[in-house]
């Protein structure tokens, strides 16, 4: 990597460093503020909107620092749909938006990059058939994925330095993964990443517990948002491992989401339905401190980090066996802290069964 790069990706840091505390005033200034109630973990009320410190040190970066690093027209159609997603995340920070009013925010920057920066999944390769044409499905197909992603990360900005951790961890593996394994010839991929994960490093000091500011929707979507795009750009031409890795990568938000839509489902919930029963708020329910859940998930999500990385350098009955062995753990950890309910443990009971099964048998 050149020096001049990494140079731009310290000043990039310094920069969201130094801009934070401005962003802070800002948003007691225009009443960005996170009130205590029944849902939230905060007891005074706390600036919401960090994510623009964010937005705008890497728009920086990109914009002028590394400007020769990227093509002009990924550049400035991704900027858009970026613009789109931070007015989002602003207006609700402000004014809180309803679930449905967010969605059309979303889309409308997911619009914006299929269209203007041509980032969009347009081949799939299917197993014993080969390279198949998305066609028409390319677009909707591209809005799920961004609308899916984006949501995810924003449902688990629920703690202190939650959702950048997550994220810095998350970006970072995407860009070593892309840099070294996906042999993608768009090397200004890996830098835009490492570019956002600089920005968000030079905010994790004051969103980390005790946070002096949170991340807001502002930067809870815009985080989501690059995650779908950046993965894309690995999935023109989708493979079953170019698809995997980013989901493995991203393992702590989707997961935290798929299982809230199951938990919802079966008490008969509305999916937008808010409640008390996420990933971190059943750890801290189980007797973790603040702090500790906050550590946990970044633990959990370096495992699904490493996890990943071993994809690319698996054979075929590697990445099976690595994707049965990580579903049955991911499993089994859900069931054993209670993320779809107390009394919903299916395979844990059936291995209860077995066992007991098994010791009475020999018992005999």
């Amino acid at each position: 990597m050149k020096f001049e790069i990494i140079v731009s990706l310290v000043a990039t840091m310094i920069l969201s460093a130094i801009l934070t505390p401005f962003v802070r005033k800002l948003a007691f200034r225009v009443g960005a503020i996170d009130n205590p109630n029944a849902r939230r973990v905060n007891k005074v009320p706390m600036p919401t909107m960090g994510g623009l410190a964010i937005f705008l040190s890497y728009t920086f970066a990109t914009v002028f620092l590394l400007r020769f690093q990227i093509p002009t027209r990924q550049l400035w159609g991704v900027l858009a749909g970026e613009c789109v997603i931070i007015a989002t995340g602003i207006i609700d920070d402000i004014f809180e938006l309803k679930p449905r009013q967010k969605v059309i925010g979303i889309s409308i920057a997911a619009l914006v990059v299929y269209f203007a920066a041509g980032v969009k999944m347009s081949h799939i390769t299917v197993p014993f058939v080969g390279l198949v044409s998305l066609g028409w499905l390319s677009l909707p197909i591209t809005w799920i994925w961004i609308l899916a992603i984006t949501n995810a990360v924003n449902l688990i900005d629920g703690l202190d330095g939650l959702a950048t951790g997550v994220g810095i961890i998350a970006l970072s593996t995407m860009g070593i993964t892309g840099l070294f394994f996906l042999n993608v010839a768009n090397t200004f991929v890996g830098i835009s990443i490492f570019a956002l994960v600089a920005a968000m490093i030079g905010f994790l000091p004051y969103n980390f517990f005790p946070a002096r500011i949170y991340l807001g929707d502002t930067g809870s979507l815009f985080i989501g948002f690059m995650m779908s795009v950046f993965s894309l750009y690995g999935l023109k031409n989708v493979t079953f491992i170019s698809v995997v890795i980013p989901v493995i990568i991203m393992g702590v938000p989707i997961t935290d989401t798929v299982y809230a839509i199951l938990r919802r489902m079966l008490n008969r919930q509305p999916i937008s339905h808010a409640d008390k029963h996420h990933l971190h708020h059943r750890l801290m329910q189980i007797g973790l401190t603040h702090r500790q859940t906050v550590l946990v998930i970044y633990g959990i999500a370096l495992i699904f980090a490493f996890i990943s990385l071993m994809y690319p350098i698996s054979p075929t009955w590697g990445t099976i066996f690595l994707t049965i062995a990580s579903l049955i753990g991911l499993e089994l950890f859900v069931e054993a802290i209670g993320l779809v309910g107390v009394n919903r443990q299916p395979l844990l009971d059936w291995i209860k069964r077995l066992v007991k099964g098994t010791t009475s048998k020999n018992s005999h």
